[in-house]
């Protein structure tokens, strides 16, 4: 049992976060799992329901005893991070109205998190899936269709969701988008002509017209295009080209920065484009060309020879 006077705080900061920070409804529903997980393991830890007075008691070797149930429940290290991420929110926020040292919980260490550098395409292998796309359907507007989503992913960086909640107040596009990404966080991205053909292409053999309100990709029953059906899609054409399981939807958002960055781009102005609150959340979607990076550096610089 969590004491009442704690889930009435949890519900506060929720909403502080939602009014103040703009945090969206997916993100605050893993907070409060999250800081209810937390509140659970330490009533029991405890031996009651406690509230305020057992937060403010916290020491380090009860942190540590938390960390260490949930590695033992066999939660990742990503899953932990997140989780403390929002524990130490919630406990931060609540120190300030209640008076209290947090410092046990602020100062808890999170666990290290195995880097995933992202696996793009080659260029070539870029284009070449998004042909094979085309090839898919049998229905010459369901091939029009998926071949206009997986170009906007790859000739504009967008996420496959952004790429979906397009509607029909996007026709005809034109040289910029401009894009609701997470968070709530809008940014405007070019339109490259293949992206604006492939998408005009499809307009013109979409069944049925579309209104301002109404999604732009529809599925085969006039509803909302489900991402799974584009990830199914590009599952047949990495097949048939023998390439990896990595070639995903998502694959062709890491080319676009990667591709871009070879192409000389700016590594911030790429992190515009694809919406990145952090440069470093973009240095790890273009970790893979460092090799090409150290090359040109080796060959350009001139002090490196």
């Amino acid at each position: 049992m969590i004491a009442p006077q704690l889930s009435d705080a949890l519900g506060r900061w929720l909403d502080h976060q939602r009014a103040l920070k703009g945090a969206a409804d997916n993100t605050l529903i893993a907070y409060q799992r999250d800081v209810l997980g937390f509140l659970a393991f330490m009533a029991g830890h405890q031996g009651g329901t406690g509230g305020i007075a057992m937060l403010s008691a916290l020491g380090v070797s009860d942190m540590r005893a938390w960390m260490a149930h949930e590695r033992g429940r066999g939660v990742s290290a990503r899953s932990r991070a997140r989780s403390l991420s929002a524990v130490k929110g919630f406990i931060r926020w609540l120190a300030e109205r209640e008076g209290f040292d947090p410092t046990a919980v602020l100062s808890t260490r999170a666990p290290k998190v195995p880097r995933k550098l992202p696996r793009p395409l080659a260029e070539d292998a870029a284009a070449t899936l998004i042909d094979t796309v085309d090839l898919q359907a049998r229905d010459p507007w369901i091939a029009a269709r998926d071949t206009a989503v997986v170009t906007l992913l790859y000739g504009c960086g967008l996420r496959i969701s952004e790429a979906l909640s397009l509607t029909g107040a996007d026709l005809p596009l034109g040289d910029s988008l401009r894009i609701t990404g997470k968070g709530g966080k809008q940014r405007l991205v070019p339109v490259i002509p293949a992206a604006r053909d492939a998408v005009a292409a499809y307009a013109a053999l979409r069944p049925t017209g579309a209104g301002p309100t109404d999604p732009l990709f529809i599925g085969a029953r006039g509803g909302p295009l489900s991402p799974r059906i584009i990830q199914k899609v590009m599952q047949q054409a990495r097949m048939q080209l023998g390439l990896p399981a990595t070639a995903t939807p998502h694959a062709l958002r890491h080319s676009f920065a990667t591709h871009l960055l070879a192409a000389g781009g700016d590594l911030r102005a790429i992190q515009e484009l694809l919406g990145h609150a952090s440069l470093s959340t973009t240095q790890g979607y273009t970790a893979v060309d460092t090799a090409r990076l150290l090359e040109v550096y080796q060959r350009a610089h001139p002090r490196a020879g």
